[in-house]
């Protein structure tokens, strides 16, 4: 679970102000957030197939904001994947 100052630090990081929570960079960031607090989740109770489902479309939902992001402004693409480390 996300608390509320790791929220409103990731806004404040990656949008433009604290309330800025609508620019994609934003978005993906709290997405990922919360893809790595659920993928630590999963070490422990390997049978929870029902957070499983909502990962998998949270994959899917910053997958689709990324591709958006991409066609955009292939820059803030790149620059929201090389902080956010999400390709290996």
């Amino acid at each position: 679970m996300i608390t509320k100052e790791r929220k409103l630090e990731i806004i404040k990081k990656f949008g433009k102000n604290e309330k800025d929570s609508g620019k994609a960079e934003v978005q993906i960031a709290l997405l990922t957030e919360r893809i790595n607090d659920l993928t630590s989740h999963f070490d422990k109770h390997k049978k929870d197939h029902h957070s499983r489902r909502g990962l998998m479309m949270m994959v899917g939902k910053r997958r689709r904001l990324l591709d958006y992001l991409m066609k955009k402004d292939i820059e803030r693409y790149r620059a929201i994947i090389k902080e956010l480390n999400i390709r290996k």
